[in-house]
């Protein structure tokens, strides 16, 4: 559980050096580009890029709080630092978007005649399109790797930041072919709505672990299936499994004979624990109670037993 906690702070951090440098010379260039060239979508789509930086700076931080070791305080650890993180990280996606969305609408109901963008503007959003494509690709691939919700937000951001700069490329060509400045300012618009809708999806997945909950419910499915797989272990019931950082945290009473002795008990207890952690990657920690067969209450307020 250390090492894996170790390597998974190590790669919080290391990606998150990753994103920042290159969101950093992304944002310059878009931003600079977007003000030499006259293109509002790609200022805007720099500006996204300026929060991405920010974002990586609060991964960092969230990085450093999770790393700490569990105290008195706080004996589960840091680990929903992520969370929090990913929490504010959302936040921070929405305010860049209702931004934008503000500027594009002043600009159109400005009825200003603006010159159309320079070709510059092209390149650099091509520029940013694989440079964004090649930071998502990282960040998916290390997220799923060590099951960090933070990571996996930032890289769901990075993708749709393609997306944003496909469009902005489309909404560039489309300015050029019908001789229509306003359809950057358009283009802006409809950015500021995608940023937007992706914060708030980010907003609402984080809540699963901060209220205690899991993503895919058919882990107990697989808990109840890894109990049934040790000898002399029945009836699991008061299952409960919440997330710690990406990390499954499981709890559960099972029945065993009664008139076995205190080391025998201890013994199922341990390989039904095994039993788990073989079923599910990525656990935190596994708490086995163990009551005599027959003794537990049918009229339980917490947990989940099969149906």
């Amino acid at each position: 559980m250390t090492e894996q906690k170790t390597a998974k702070d190590r790669a919080l951090i290391r990606t998150s050096w990753v994103s920042t440098l290159g969101n950093s010379v992304l944002a310059v260039a878009k931003i600079a580009v977007g003000l030499l060239a006259g293109s509002m979508a790609v200022f805007g789509d720099g500006i996204d890029s300026a929060t991405d930086v920010v974002i990586s700076i609060v991964m960092l931080v969230a990085a450093s709080v999770v790393s700490r070791p569990p105290s008195r305080k706080y004996a589960f650890g840091f680990e929903k630092a992520e969370s929090i993180a990913t929490k504010i990280l959302s936040l921070v996606i929405f305010y860049a978007g209702a931004q934008m969305l503000v500027s594009a609408l002043r600009i159109m109901a400005s009825g200003e005649v603006r010159p159309l963008p320079g070709t510059l503007a092209l390149w650099v959003t091509v520029f940013s399109i694989a440079g964004k494509l090649a930071l998502a690709w990282y960040q998916f691939r290390v997220g799923r790797k060590i099951g960090s919700s933070l990571i996996t937000a930032n890289a769901k951001n990075m993708r749709n930041d393609v997306l944003i700069s496909v469009g902005v490329l489309l909404g560039l060509a489309f300015t050029y072919l019908f001789d229509l400045p306003i359809l950057d300012a358009v283009t802006m618009l409809l950015i500021s709505l995608f940023i937007i809708k992706t914060a708030i999806d980010i907003f609402i997945d984080s809540n699963t672990e901060l209220m205690d909950g899991v993503k895919d419910d058919g882990v107990y499915q697989k808990i109840f299936d890894a109990v049934e797989r040790v000898e002399g272990a029945s009836n699991p019931h008061r299952v409960r499994s919440r997330l710690i950082g990406g990390l499954y945290m499981v709890d559960l009473d099972i029945e065993a004979d009664g008139d076995i002795t205190l080391a025998e008990a201890h013994d199922i207890a341990a390989r039904v624990e095994e039993s788990i952690r073989e079923a599910l990657e990525n656990v935190y920690d596994i708490v086995v109670h163990v009551e005599p067969a027959g003794k537990h209450h049918d009229q339980e307020q917490f947990g989940v037993r099969p149906d």
